[in-house]
């Protein structure tokens, strides 16, 4: 490779990954294979996705699921990062319910470990605990509320799926150098081992993570608070076994009275995070001897130690005041980033892509007008503030100020230790949910919640869930009618199915006659549930699982939600 005369080089560390140590992960490697570009010098693609992360996979692997080209672009030639971390581990039910739906999920649950409990101790008291299976937002899905797995494990499955699907071109060892847009779409210039190309594009998805060269290029405003916590953060296997629980120290004594994390993930391998000073050398701090003095304290020296992964790490916030520019839409983190407390960081950006994904479907297929793009950055960048709030107060939490901030995790760690009331004051990261839309045009007042992908049964009695309902609508609209709607309903309702892009079906309780042909069975309601309706009613369910409308009647309030569900509410009127 004459690399004077491309320009290309070697993807280079980044976030203190040259501190790493220990025998390392064995990652996949992808062969670079000449574009076509560099033959005739310029191609055109309707939408062009720039990195391979966790973010624009799942992006990738949804437009092949629904069937719209799209080419990847990334730098590197693997997943993960060479010679780094497992990174994100922990996924939350929405994340594995959109897995589910893409066709990977069951590699994700054999491979990785589910939990749903959780212990925060201060010192030797045990002052918090939970267990997720016994809360609403995730006692209805078939998905368990948590699996921890290494990230690059489910990077390398949607590689493999994406391949499976076709339709979604990945190309490794693609550096983009410049952006820029025009009238007619936007132009990426593009160096790799062989050459140089151009490429055009209708859009571009940004998804190449924390240091985006696109937020320059594009003139992205940046809202971004840097603090100087530190942490070191060690993935190991050990001969020791702690339950397979989340355990959480806010005052280790074994770390200096500072914070540590306890998680088990795939393969046998258990991530540890422990809180450092904020004077401290990263290099100092991720040395062999000094991780396993740490671990010797907290483990005891007869423990014996393989050391998979160790590297310092430093959190800090960050978002993009706009997820849209015209023809860029910006996704995972480099539409921001967040400290990973309550697993919101790889989470938000799986969701964004789900997002993003069937709305570009749903218009490039000419089912929506452009205006449903618009919609991404509505919803996205609401859940995007909301997760930076909520992960900065765990960090206020973890690490206080000196004054009031200390005094106040001071008094909740005392009374937390005699008073269940208190043990809610206790923030060692609010687990993530499905971020709801509150702000959303597409979405009615009714709407904007999660559908969790319970169960039901199919007209003959077999077993079914929601994304099999999703898989069946194709990328278009799903309306459940719940109970008789009577004939008159029923006869609406099949002359907006034939107009829209709208897929319908009767859900009946038990001993209800069906009206519908296309009907299914809810003997538990849990479908009515995850819909967030009651009695006779019905939902409007987009394509990534979220409610837009609910109503009682059939009636034109029904079309008035389609038209709203897909940005034409405004050309209906």
């Amino acid at each position: 490779m004459d690399e004077s005369r491309t320009g290309y080089a070697d993807t280079s560390f980044s976030n203190g990954y040259e501190f790493t140590q220990g025998t390392g992960y064995q990652l996949p490697e992808y062969p670079f294979v000449e574009p076509a570009e560099l033959r005739t010098g310029e191609g055109h693609h309707p939408i062009v996705i720039v990195g391979a992360g966790l973010a624009g996979l799942t992006l990738a692997c949804a437009l092949a699921k629904y069937g719209v080209p799209a080419v990847v672009l990334d730098e590197d030639n693997t997943v993960g990062v060479k010679g780094a971390s497992s990174r994100g581990i922990c996924y939350t039910q929405k994340s594995l319910e959109i897995f589910h739906r893409l066709g990977v999920y069951e590699r994700i649950a054999r491979k990785g470990i589910q939990w749903s409990v959780g212990r925060t101790f201060a010192g030797a008291d045990e002052v918090y605990s939970f267990d997720l299976k016994q809360q609403s937002a995730y006692n209805l899905s078939t998905q368990p509320p948590f699996i921890n797995i290494q990230q690059f494990y489910i990077e390398g499955y949607l590689v493999e799926r994406i391949q499976e699907l076709g339709g979604v071109e990945l190309r490794w060892q693609n550096r983009v150098k410049s952006f820029r847009q025009q009238d007619d779409g936007a132009v990426l210039e593009i160096t790799t081992p062989a050459g140089d190309y151009t490429l055009r594009a209708d859009h571009v998805v940004d998804a190449s993570g924390s240091r985006s060269p696109f937020r320059e290029w594009c003139g992205a405003a940046v809202t971004a608070k840097k603090g100087d916590d530190r942490w070191c953060i060690a993935d190991v296997r050990f001969s020791k076994h702690p339950p397979v629980e989340r355990h959480t120290w806010i005052e280790a004594p074994f770390n200096e009275n500072r914070a540590v994390w306890q998680h088990l993930m795939g393969d046998d391998v258990w991530r540890i995070d422990y809180q450092m000073a904020p004077d401290c050398d990263p290099h100092e701090v991720s040395r062999e001897e000094v991780v396993r003095e740490r671990l010797a304290r907290q483990f005891g020296a007869d423990c014996e130690v393989e050391i998979v992964w160790v590297g310092p790490y430093a959190y800090r916030s960050e978002c993009v005041d706009a997820m849209r520019h015209g023809r860029l839409f910006f996704i995972g983190d480099a539409a921001k980033v967040v400290s990973p407390f309550g697993a919101r960081g790889g989470n938000t950006g799986i969701a964004d892509a789900d997002n993003l994904g069937w709305k570009l479907a749903a218009v490039l297929k000419g089912r929506a007008p452009a205006k449903l793009l618009d919609s991404f950055h509505e919803e996205r960048h609401e859940a995007a503030v909301q997760n930076v709030l909520v992960t900065n107060r765990t960090a206020r939490f973890l690490r206080p100020a000196d004054g009031a901030e200390r005094l106040f995790r001071t008094a909740a760690l005392s009374l937390a230790r005699q008073h269940p009331f208190a043990r809610q004051l206790v923030n060692t990261g609010r687990m993530a949910i499905a971020n709801p839309y509150t702000r959303s045009s597409v979405c009615d007042r009714t709407g904007g919640q999660s559908v969790q992908n319970v169960s039901f049964q199919w007209s003959d009695g077999t077993p079914g869930v929601v994304n099999d309902l999703l898989d069946w609508a194709d990328g278009r609209l799903l309306l459940l009618v719940f109970g008789d709607p009577g004939r008159e309903g029923l006869a609406r309702v099949r002359q907006l199915v034939q107009a829209a892009p709208l897929r319908c079906v009767q859900v009946l309780g038990a001993g209800q006659k069906p009206g519908a042909l296309e009907h299914v069975r809810d003997p538990e309601g849990h479908l009515q549930g995850a819909c967030h309706v009651f009695g006779h009613a019905w939902a409007l369910v987009r394509p990534d699982a979220y409610v837009a409308c609910t109503g009682e009647s059939i009636d034109s309030h029904i079309v008035h939600a389609v038209a709203q569900a897909l940005g034409a509410a405004e050309e209906e009127a």
